[in-house]
């Protein structure tokens, strides 16, 4: 799994011009792409890692301060754009496989006690941050 975590100050997430989720003041915005490898242990390994990862002010994690996190599903963090000049995604995982992964990383955060707001799986999405810091993390699990 690949996740891009970035600190924010508030992000939501819209589709056909309603907001599907939002998150207000300080968390994570989290873009979660799935590969052909990856398992229901490595989402819950992400889930663990995103939760206590120390990336907010003061040094701190969501676990610390209950900070929010909005985690969207993105299956072009696997795009692999080296040759030409058109992306190949024969490294993401088709939809059957990665939605039940990316819905395996939210409820590991629910259950670790997090308050997890998502976008819409497959859906043509608007994403709307402020990146505070600006501070980005690219995770590999």
């Amino acid at each position: 799994m690949r996740a891009v975590v970035q600190r924010v100050d508030g992000a939501s997430v819209v589709v056909d011009g309603r907001t599907v989720g939002e998150i207000v003041g300080e968390g994570l915005c989290v873009l979660v792409g799935v590969t052909h490898e990856d398992t229901e242990e490595k989402a819950a390994q992400l889930a663990r890692k995103l939760w206590t990862l120390r990336m907010l002010q003061d040094e701190k994690s969501c676990s610390d301060i209950d900070a929010p996190l909005l985690v969207i599903s993105q299956f072009t963090l696997y795009g692999d754009a080296r040759k030409g000049r058109r992306p190949t995604w024969n490294a993401a995982a088709p939809g059957a496989v990665a939605e039940p992964l990316v819905d395996e990383v939210v409820a590991r955060l629910r259950e670790l006690g997090a308050t997890v707001e998502t976008g819409r799986f497959g859906a043509q999405m608007r994403v709307s941050l402020t990146n505070d810091g600006p501070f980005t993390v690219l995770l590999e699990i």
